[in-house]
Parts: structure tokens; C-alpha cells; sequence
């Protein structure tokens, strides 16, 4: 019943792979994928076997974000948001969105966004998710702290963090899309 669940584990403790199990299972990417469940424990319940490929996920890692400097790391976040919005650009074209919403989404594919737009692509995202599936989205975000660490230890910590503090709170913190 939570909104939001921050699972922390020692390093190889399998968060990625539960990560990808969580997604697998949710996604509606996955619907019709019972296959891939049966025998497990999970299975055995038909109320969870009816959640199975029924929710909009959003997945994303940080995992590869290791750059020396605040522009780079930057970079490679947004790029994530772009590759995140072709994705889904399914939603771009669907009576779902507004004009507006539409102008969101072109600056988010173009790459050409500025710290706002970065700090509300994921809550954006899941916005358009839910009006189009009509259920709220799970959002996975594995290695959320691997970009803080490069931060710290290369000398942009307070960017970092001004940056990562907007886009956690638009996205976790007072999203109601998810």
C-alpha cells in the first residue's frame, strides 16, 4: 500500500534482479506472460496472477552514469529521459495528450530541455501513462545514488544534488501519477 518503497541491500544482493523481476511481473509489456511466473509461489494466488502484466512501469538505471564532471553526468541522465520518452512515443500521437503536453514531449525527444523540464519528465511520464492505461504507473529507478557518489567524489556535489533533489521530489515525492 505504499506509494513509494526505497529498498536498500549490500552490493550484490540481487536489487537489480528483483528490479527486473518487479517489471516483468507488472509491466503490462509482459501481459500474458503467466509463463514466466508458473511454479513460483506468487502463482499459486489468483489475485496476484490477475495483477500480472496489467500496470504502465516506467524502468530506469543510473547504473552507467560515471562521469567526472556536472554537465556530463547531466547529459546522460536527460539522455535516459529521452530514450524513456521514444519509448512510449506511442503517447505522443494518442488523443491523450493536449497541445501542450505534445510541446513537452517534442522538447523531451529533442533533447532540448532545460533543469525544469528535466526535474518533470518522469512525473510528465507518468501522467500521460495513466490517462492512456487508466491506471497509475510503477516507477523503478535502480542506482538512483551512483551519479550522487560520482558527484561526490569528482566535486560537483552541490549541482548534483540541487539537480537529483527537483527530480526526486516531482517524481516520488508529490507525483500522484504513480
Amino acid at each position: 500500500g505504499d506509494d513509494v518503497t526505497l529498498i536498500t541491500r549490500p552490493r550484490r544482493f540481487g536489487k537489480t534482479l528483483n528490479m527486473s523481476m518487479v517489471e516483468e511481473f507488472f509491466s503490462i509489456q509482459y501481459e500474458n506472460r503467466g509463463d514466466l511466473f508458473e511454479g513460483l509461489s506468487i502463482w499459486e494466488e489468483e489475485k496476484y496472477q490477475k495483477l500480472q502484466g496489467t500496470y504502465p512501469v516506467i524502468s530506469l538505471s543510473f547504473a552507467g552514469i560515471k562521469e567526472t564532471d556536472y554537465v556530463l553526468t547531466r547529459k546522460k541522465i536527460c539522455q535516459i529521459f529521452t530514450d524513456l520518452y521514444v519509448k512510449h512515443s506511442y503517447l505522443r500521437e494518442s488523443e491523450v495528450l493536449t497541445d501542450t503536453d505534445r510541446r513537452f514531449f517534442d522538447r523531451i525527444l529533442a533533447e532540448d530541455f532545460d533543469d525544469s523540464d528535466a526535474s518533470l519528465t518522469l512525473r510528465q511520464l507518468s501522467d500521460y501513462l495513466e490517462r492512456y492505461y487508466h491506471k497509475k504507473a510503477i516507477i523503478l529507478l535502480d542506482e538512483y545514488d551512483t551519479p550522487m557518489q560520482e558527484a561526490y567524489v569528482n566535486g560537483f556535489w552541490e549541482e548534483m544534488v540541487a539537480f537529483t533533489r527537483s527530480l526526486f521530489n516531482s517524481t516520488f515525492k508529490t507525483n500522484p501519477y504513480m
